[in-house]
Formats: structure tokens, sequence, C-alpha cells
């Protein structure tokens, strides 16, 4: 009688895991009292005032939030917007970059921290990841800088923040601005300070699989009052404070978030520490008993992560050792009632946009008297690390998962050794 569950045995797991979302009783309450107020945007409260003060009387839920997500990270100023994607727009916009400026972004990541560059009219230089993290390798971001350089862009990927010490020594020694995509960093430190504060501007996410969830939207955070000014006043538009509303005095985009969605994530905010805390024990303790399993590798959690935000749980699968592939564990792992992800199916530029260069206005700037022409098939050669994670190494287990208990990653464990074991029976 077979033993795995994928040909006909009893699974490991039955239940589900966690829920995500969650929904509780004071998120409703937040968002029915946005609802009965009748003032569903910010602007119903005004043009609102200078960043630097706060507002007197009945007040926004947008900017509320702003203040308190932004002073958590570490940051004076937030800038919340209708996602992360817009918020890296609107930041590179802000360092008013040239057309054909270069921006290094790592191989591994989501299409946004490249196309943000692209949409500026600017050109994503790909860097290869660290194999024990799956973060940009600092070993290999100094040889992509040229004179075209413009910043580096970190991707605290997973939710663990990239090499922050020899990361800003390169960018101190180029007199380059770090950008962070901290999508998956909500509430993580390194060495005691907050994601989001560790470079010029910050970018986060509040889509539905992010660790703070409002379904979409994002905030740019900063300690910089020039470049908050100026994202303020291109996500609404290009308008100004305290002009007349139909006076615009930049290109701009309409990138504003809801009070609905302000309202739950400030919610979100008061529990992130506490379920930070709790991911990052849960995966501690998994990490442990896979670690214990021949073919299985856990990524590392940097000594200097001083908090691990765990929005994806990352493993590396060795098929030579397992002897089965990737897509097979995976199929067998989600009928025993955990469910894996491959992740990436590519790297970054191996996707149809960058092979065929499907840009703004053709292949523009690449190939003009901007910038040369690039065949973004060669970053292959460059990136060893994000190919390996791609075609057959990388697994992902999702952040929700690691809000359970012990039991719950005793199941997992139990559910990867049961699949290698009996694996002759696929």
């Amino acid at each position: 009688m077979s033993k795995l569950a994928i040909k006909g045995g009893t699974p490991v797991r039955t239940k589900p895991f966690f829920d995500w979302p969650i929904i509780d009783p004071e998120g409703e309450k937040a968002l029915l009292d946005v609802y009965r107020s009748g003032k569903w945007w910010r602007f119903a409260f005004g043009q609102g005032v200078e960043l630097a003060e706060p507002e007197k009387g009945e007040r926004s839920q947008v900017v509320m939030f702003q203040e308190d997500f932004a002073r958590h990270h570490g940051c004076r100023y937030g800038i919340a917007a209708a996602n992360g994607t817009g918020t890296l727009e609107m930041g590179i916009r802000a360092m008013d970059p040239q057309v054909g400026d270069e921006i290094i972004v790592p191989a591994y990541t989501y299409v946004a921290s490249a196309t943000c560059v692209m949409q500026n009219n600017c050109v994503p230089i790909f860097v290869d990841i660290e194999p024990d993290t799956y973060n940009i390798d600092p070993a290999r971001i100094e040889e992509a800088i040229t004179d075209r350089t413009r910043a580096i862009m970190v991707v605290h990927f997973g939710g663990q923040p990239a090499d922050m010490d020899r990361i800003g020594a390169i960018a101190a020694k180029h007199k380059l601005p770090i950008i962070e995509d901290a999508a998956h960093a909500h509430g993580c430190e390194w060495k005691g300070k907050k994601t989001g504060s560790l470079g010029w501007f910050s970018s986060f996410s509040f889509q539905a699989s992010k660790n703070m969830n409002a379904g979409e939207g994002g905030i740019l955070c900063t300690n910089d009052h020039k470049l908050a000014i100026e994202c303020d006043s291109m996500m609404w538009a290009g308008r100004k404070v305290g002009r007349p509303w139909y006076e615009f005095h930049r290109l701009g985009w309409n990138y504003r978030i809801t009070e609905f969605q302000a309202a739950i994530l400030r919610v979100q905010l008061k529990h992130l520490d506490d379920q930070v805390a709790q991911r990052e024990k849960m995966a501690h303790y998994l990490t442990e008993k896979l670690n214990q399993i021949d073919g299985i590798r856990p990524l590392v959690q940097d000594k200097r992560t001083t908090r691990h935000g765990y929005h994806i749980y990352m493993f590396r699968y060795d098929e030579k050792v397992t002897g089965l592939s990737r897509d097979k564990f995976l199929k067998a792992l989600a009928a025993e009632g955990v469910p894996g992800f491959s992740g990436y199916t590519f790297p970054l530029y191996q996707n149809p946009m960058f092979v065929n260069k499907k840009f703004i206005n053709g292949s523009f700037p690449l190939g003009t008297q901007y910038h040369a022409d690039i065949d973004y098939m060669k970053f292959k050669e460059k990136c060893p690390v994000s190919e390996r994670a791609c075609r057959g190494e990388a697994v992902w287990l999702a952040q929700n998962m690691f809000l359970g208990t012990k039991e719950d990653m005793d199941d997992i464990a139990e559910a990867v050794e049961k699949v290698l074991k009996y694996k002759n029976e696929l």
C-alpha cells in the first residue's frame, strides 16, 4: 500500500494553516467607522498641511497612518499610495534622474523593482544574489557600477535585510544613494535599526499577500523633507499644498490610497511587532528540524539581522542529493497538506519584456543617444545563483503558516521528510 498521499496514502495534514488575512472585530469597526463617516478619501479633510506639522481637529486616517508607520520605521515622513510599485516610481522620479541613468537592481525579485526604474526612462542593471540569503550580493555590486550609475536598489528579500554594512560602504565610496525596496520587510531590523530607514527612501507594499494587508497599497518612507514634499505632490497629480486645487506644478500620478485602507492598516500596525516575533520564532524552530534532512538547506539568517519578517520562508532543495525533481517534490508535499512554491520561474532579466525589449516606445532608452543597447540575456552568465534558485533550488513557504504553532511546524517537517523517505513511489 502506498505511503504518499499523492499515491493514495494518508496525508500528514488535513487542516488548514493560519488564516490570512486576519479578520477581527477591531478591523471591522475601523472600516465601518470610515464607511459611516462618509469621508472615504484623505482630501475630504482638506488639502493637508506641511508634512512636518500635525493637523488639528478631525484627522484623515491616511495622514495618521503615514505618521504612525513612518515613525514605527524610524522615519520622519511617510507618503501612502495605491501600491508599492507606485511609491518606488515616485521616489525615483523625485531623485531627478537623467534619461539613461542606471540603477542597480537584484536579479531575483519581483518585476516592480525594475519597472519602476524603466518608468522613469532609466536602465536597470541586474546583479546576482547571495546563495545563503537570496539578497543582492555586495561582492557583485561594485563591478556593476559605471559612470552612468545613479543609485543602488536593495530588496530585503523575504523579510531579511540586505547586508547594509557592506552595501552602505560601497554606496558611500561611490557617492550613490540607496533605495530600499522593503515590500517584504515590515517591522524588520538590521543591527537594531528598522528597515525603511537604512537608505535615502524606502518603499513598502500592502498587497494582499504581504505581512500588512490592505488588498492593495504602499508607502514611501524617508527622512528627506524635500523628497517627501515632491512625492506627496506627485501622488496627487502634481498639486502643491497651499495652492489652488486645480493648479498643477509637476507631472504626477493619481496614486492616492483610500481612508478604508489606511484605517485597516492602522489596526494592523498595532499588531505588527508581535506577528513579526511569532513568525521569527516559528521559522527558527522549523529551521532546526529541516537542517536535519539531507538535501534541504534553509536560508541563513544573518546574525546582524535583529528582526527577520519571514514574509517568505525559503529553503534550498538539492535535487542531486534527494534524487527527486523539485516539481515532483512540491506536488507530493502539497498532497500531504503542506503547500510550497518554487518562486520565480526565471530571473528578472529573462522575462519576455527584457528579452524582447518591450519598454516605453519600444526599447527606449536602449539603443539610442541616451544609452547603448543591452542584451539582457547576457546577465545569465553573471547571475549563476539567481539561475540556480529559479531552475530547481528555491522552495518558498508563505508567511501566514508561521503565525501558527510548533505543531504546524512539526507537520511541515514531517511532510518534507515523508516525501523524501518514500520518493521511490514517485
